[in-house]
């Protein structure tokens, strides 16, 4: 059973870690792969996201009994005209069933947020496509570089 948890400041050496480790980050190929996040980056980022989010943004870790596994997100992006979501599960604990759970859990803080939509743009590769479309996404336009999918909430 997954909860979601405010991270506090002092918790984003999980978010450093998801973020740095490649087989995590490997659905992100297309965009660079792995992402760093220094120490130096938390305190503006944790302003930016979880203190003056603006009802724009949206994060949360995901937690188990062992501790966190994942994060899930969701943020205005002006070329949907909408939130486009984020779910990460940490390599260790894919398989599980936890992305599909995570993705359940950004709807529904969504849908109680107002938001009536979240969109989704993923790599044309990714195999993550198939458990959005499980979920009630459906796909509104591609590239030859990425999918864009939509779930009304």
């Amino acid at each position: 059973m997954l909860e979601t948890v405010i991270p506090a400041p002092e918790d984003l050496w999980f978010r450093e870690q998801l973020l740095a480790d490649e087989a995590t980050m490997s659905y992100n190929h297309a965009w660079g792969g792995t992402i760093p996040f220094p120490r130096e980056k938390w305190q503006e980022w944790y302003e930016h996201w979880i203190v003056h989010h603006e009802n724009k943004r949206y994060y949360r870790y995901l937690r188990d009994d062992n501790g966190f596994v994942g994060e899930i997100a969701c943020h205005y992006d002006p070329e949907y005209d909408g939130y486009v979501a984020d779910v990460i599960i940490f390599s260790k604990y894919r398989g599980k069933g936890y992305g599909a759970q995570g993705l359940k859990l950004l709807c529904a803080a969504a849908k109680e947020n107002g938001l009536t939509a979240l969109y989704d743009d993923i790599a044309i590769d990714n195999p993550a496509i198939r458990l959005f479309l499980k979920e009630g996404f459906y796909e509104t336009g591609r590239t030859d570089e990425k999918i864009i999918l939509k779930k009304n909430l």
